[in-house]
């Protein structure tokens, strides 16, 4: 559970520090115009942050470490997630400085949807069989 705990705080602060980059970047290049760095802070502590804590809740529970998927779970989501966000970050701050995005932002980003995809996927089937062994 500790482990749990770690993963959530680590999801904050990183998010917190997204927050800032956002603020101070577009500052510091007087840019006002959309980017995804805007909606950076809040995808690292909804996806991270606050997901992390809801698996937390269901550990107390459920006890879903204990399934046999459960690790499987753990590693894709985050690797998904840590991908997806460094996209973000990368196509963001391209956004901001004025550099041109390739289709090849997109398709890594879109690689780390799947593999989020992947680890949620998981993460369901060991909600269902968790569920099913307390009934």
């Amino acid at each position: 559970m500790k482990k749990l705990v770690r993963v959530s705080m680590s999801y904050m602060i990183i998010g917190l520090l997204f927050g800032v980059y956002y603020r101070e970047l577009t500052k510091w290049f007087d840019f006002s115009g959309k980017t995804q760095l805007s909606t950076l802070h809040t995808h690292t502590l909804v996806l991270g942050m606050f997901f992390f804590l809801i698996v937390l809740l269901l550990e107390k529970n459920f006890h879903i470490t204990a399934h046999k998927w459960y690790k499987r779970f753990y590693i894709t989501y985050n690797i998904g997630l840590g991908i997806t966000l460094l996209l973000m970050l990368i196509h963001g701050t391209m956004t901001v400085m004025g550099i041109e995005s390739s289709a090849a932002i997109s398709g890594i980003a879109g690689l780390g949807h799947i593999i989020m995809t992947i680890g949620l996927g998981f993460f369901f089937a060991i909600l269902f069989g968790s569920v099913e062994e307390r009934a």
